[in-house]
C-alpha cells in the first residue's frame, strides 16, 4: 500500500521543512520547468506528465506519485496531445504526453483564436493542448465546408468549437 492510498494523504503536512508549494511550471508546449530551468531528463519529464493531478480539496493543480505530492503552475492546459493515431472514417485517438491513449470525444474539441486545438481528456477532468505535430496529424479528419473547418467521422460532419478562457 502507497502512501498515496490513504484517504488523509492530501492533508497530510509536509515532511519537515518543506512545503508543499513549488517553483514547477508546466509551460504551454507540454515542457516542465524547475527554478527556471528545463527538466531535461526524459524520464524524469514523462513521469511528471504521468503525475499530474488536482488537489481534491481546493482543485489546484499537484503533481503527485503515491508517495508525496506538490502543487506545481501550468501556464495553460495541464495535459498534452502529441500524436493523432487511427484513420477516417474511425474517431481519432489521441496519445497523450502521460503515456495514455483515448478517443477523441469530438463534442470537446476547440480552437482558439490562433487556429490552436484542443480538446477534453481523462473523462472530460483535463483540456488538452494539441501539439504541433498532433494538430497536423488530425488533418485527415477535417474538412472544409461554407469556408469553414468541420470534424468528419464516419459520416458525420461534426462543429469545431471556438475555445474560450476564463
Amino acid at each position: 500500500m502507497k502512501p498515496g492510498d490513504h484517504p488523509e494523504f492530501f492533508r497530510f503536512p509536509p515532511p519537515p521543512g518543506a512545503s508543499r508549494d513549488s517553483t514547477i511550471v508546466l509551460d504551454r508546449q507540454g515542457r516542465f520547468f524547475h527554478d527556471g530551468a528545463p527538466v531535461e531528463k526524459k524520464s524524469l519529464a514523462d513521469a511528471m506528465h504521468q503525475w499530474v493531478s488536482t488537489h481534491p480539496d481546493d482543485g489546484r493543480y499537484i503533481l503527485t506519485n503515491g508517495y508525496d505530492w506538490c502543487y506545481f503552475a501550468v501556464e495553460d492546459t495541464p495535459a498534452f496531445v502529441v500524436s493523432v493515431v487511427g484513420e477516417p472514417p474511425n474517431a481519432p485517438r489521441l496519445v497523450l504526453a502521460d503515456g495514455t491513449e483515448e478517443e477523441l470525444d469530438p463534442a470537446t474539441l476547440v480552437q482558439d483564436e490562433d487556429g490552436a486545438c484542443f480538446a477534453r481528456v481523462k473523462g472530460g477532468k483535463f483540456e488538452a493542448r494539441f501539439l504541433r505535430l498532433a494538430q497536423i496529424a488530425l488533418a485527415p479528419w477535417l474538412v472544409e465546408v461554407d469556408g469553414g473547418v468541420r470534424l468528419r467521422i464516419g459520416a458525420d460532419m461534426l462543429p469545431i468549437g471556438q475555445r474560450t478562457t476564463s
